[in-house]
């Protein structure tokens, strides 16, 4: 028997699911369990996640019971992960990734290029308000938390023009006929691990490790190895507009990212591509050039307020 730890939320259910068919399709005989944990970010689903800090909010207390045995494996939607795992833990495998881009959601049928002035926009992501705010200043920014279903509900009894989510969130809770506009990432580069489903388990063991490893996605793995990386340089999390999106073809990896002053109104963005082997070199050296172009300044400003 294999135990799966997730949160309870219907996306994470769906996305263990999803996992517990890919391990069926390799191990027939191979039984799981789905085991529901509640995470700090679950006890408190109307507070913006950067007053009350982000280490681990939403893997915490999954990552603990891993690390006790209570379960086998972790099923993370890897954009919730900090950067630096807990000691003893490892990602044994990384899913195919689904689109990591962004989606506008809106009950009025607007699309980005048909936003109005002073549209209200509804998000819990600060590096969404950053990078909208630095698109259209105008566009006024409010906070919205809950999973997909109650921040559609909400958009529409408070009235938002429209509310912007990850493309894969939607597309998983086939949703996707809902979105009205997908953000290239021109406009919002995605966060770190955007799209991807990471599967740890504890670094001792091995025979788990291999069992999960089957259904590791090389690419993917790679592409969110070298975003980590570059988080991980720029210690960096919900509390600051950080975006960093990877993508490999053939041996090459591309990877691009940026970090934005709170209100949008600086920011620097570089990219860089080299051997996919080079994957957390790559990210490391972005996150390094990005710090010496303005963005140390950005984000000590940041940690000061």
């Amino acid at each position: 028997m294999l135990r799966l730890g997730t949160r309870g939320s219907r996306l994470a259910l769906a996305q263990t699911e999803l996992v517990k068919a890919a391990l069926k399709k390799i191990y027939p005989q191979v039984r799981t369990e789905t085991v529901v944990i509640k995470t700090s970010g679950d006890k408190i689903p109307d507070a913006a996640l950067w007053t009350v800090g982000d280490k681990g909010l939403f893997t915490k207390e999954i990552d603990q019971a891993l690390l006790e045995g209570g379960i086998d494996t972790a099923v993370h939607s890897l954009k919730d992960m900090p950067a630096q795992m807990e000691e003893g833990l490892t990602i044994a495998a990384v899913l195919k990734r689904e689109d990591p881009r962004d989606v506008i959601i809106s009950h009025k049928g607007f699309t980005w290029n048909t936003l109005p002035l002073e549209a209200k926009i509804g998000t819990s992501s600060l590096r969404r308000r950053a990078q909208l705010k630095y698109k259209r200043p105008d566009l006024r920014i409010e906070n919205l938390r809950g999973n997909v279903e109650t921040r559609i509900r909400k958009m529409q009894e408070e009235d938002f023009d429209a509310i912007i989510l990850a493309c894969a969130g939607v597309r998983r809770l086939d949703m996707n006929s809902l979105v009205t506009d997908y953000l290239s990432i021109e406009v919002m580069m995605p966060a770190v691990g955007q799209g991807a489903i990471a599967l740890q388990a504890r670094a001792g063991e091995k025979e788990t490790q291999q069992l999960l490893a089957a259904l590791n996605d090389a690419p993917s793995y790679w592409a969110v190895t070298a975003e980590r990386s570059f988080l991980k340089e720029l210690q960096g999390g919900c509390q600051a507009p950080i975006g960093a999106l990877a993508q490999v073809e053939r041996e090459f990896l591309t990877i691009n990212g940026l970090i934005l002053g709170l209100e949008g109104d600086r920011g620097c963005k570089a990219g860089l591509s080299g051997p996919f082997a080079s994957a957390e070199q790559l990210g490391r050296k972005l996150a390094q050039q990005l710090l010496l172009e303005g963005g140390n300044e950005i984000l000590e400003s940041i940690r000061e307020r």
